[in-house]
């Protein structure tokens, strides 16, 4: 299955993401790709961490969930769309939600993210709880692709690749794609974002496709990008270091059933 990562540099400004966000999928679905993958906050980053809650949307249909349904159907490909604000229990709080739409414009899964990042060494510092609600269910979904092969695919988002018991449960369930849309930062990307990726592909047998935000946004913060398709060996197929671009690799279901046969190391564990 052609599988395509898309690497953004969003802006505080919805429409402009729209539209960076419907050229990418164009190309990727021009290039032949089942599956594309749009990067966290692909919608919005914002100058403040509150701006998330201007564009808000209930979920089940608002202008960025009718965008994805419509250019799903469109252009024949299942999306995942990175992540986008949605509604919580409180009106000082969303959810960051990854959602999946098939080719017939339906939402097949709904992902919220589970760990929120927080970071300060003094001179840069996040906290996502500021506005942010715990999402607490982790999603796997089904995908059939013109291969004959139905993917499970297990959602998560960015900070989450950082607690390796996520992977695991989704590895319980037959997991063969592991989804990890993200806007690391430039700091911890350049430190741990590779390693920590081949290390969720390699100790789950499964390939990852990771989206990234790449470049300096308008608000001045700088995200790592490297956007990643990694195979179960934790080989990278395919990347690109910054700016906004398609990065497209095939992704073999016998190269997975190859490596889980050669190396069967998920039938060795001892350990709960």
């Amino acid at each position: 299955m052609q599988i395509a990562a898309l690497q953004m540099v969003s802006t505080e400004q919805l429409s402009d993401n729209l539209q960076q966000a419907q050229t990418l999928l164009e190309q990727a679905a021009a290039a032949g790709a089942e599956l594309a993958v749009l990067p966290e906050y692909f919608c919005l980053i914002g100058r403040r961490d509150a701006d998330k809650l201007a564009i808000q949307e209930a979920f089940g249909g608002g202008p960025m969930q009718d965008f994805l349904a419509t250019t799903a159907r469109r252009l024949n490909l299942w999306i995942v769309a990175g992540t986008l604000p949605l509604s919580a229990n409180s009106p000082d709080r969303v959810f960051n939600s990854s959602l999946a739409y098939n080719p017939r414009g339906e939402c097949v899964a709904r992902y919220d993210k589970i760990h929120l990042f927080r970071f300060d060494n003094g001179s840069e510092s996040y906290d996502e709880s500021r506005v942010l609600e715990r999402g607490a269910t982790p999603t796997v979904f089904e995908l059939p692709s013109r291969d004959g092969h139905t993917w499970r695919v297990g959602m998560s988002v960015c900070y989450d690749m950082r607690f390796p018991e996520l992977y695991r449960a989704y590895a319980t369930q037959g997991v063969d794609l592991i989804l990890a849309p993200s806007a690391f930062t430039h700091l911890t990307g350049q430190a741990h974002w590779e390693v920590l990726l081949r290390a969720r592909a390699i100790e789950n047998l499964a390939f990852v496709a990771a989206a990234a935000q790449g470049g300096v946004h308008p608000s001045g913060r700088r995200t790592w990008g490297q956007s990643l398709l990694i195979d179960p060996w934790g080989q990278v197929l395919a990347q690109q270091a910054q700016g906004p671009g398609v990065v497209l690799a095939d992704c073999d279901a016998a190269r997975l059933q190859q490596v889980r046969s050669q190396l069967p190391s998920l039938q060795h564990r001892v350990l709960a």
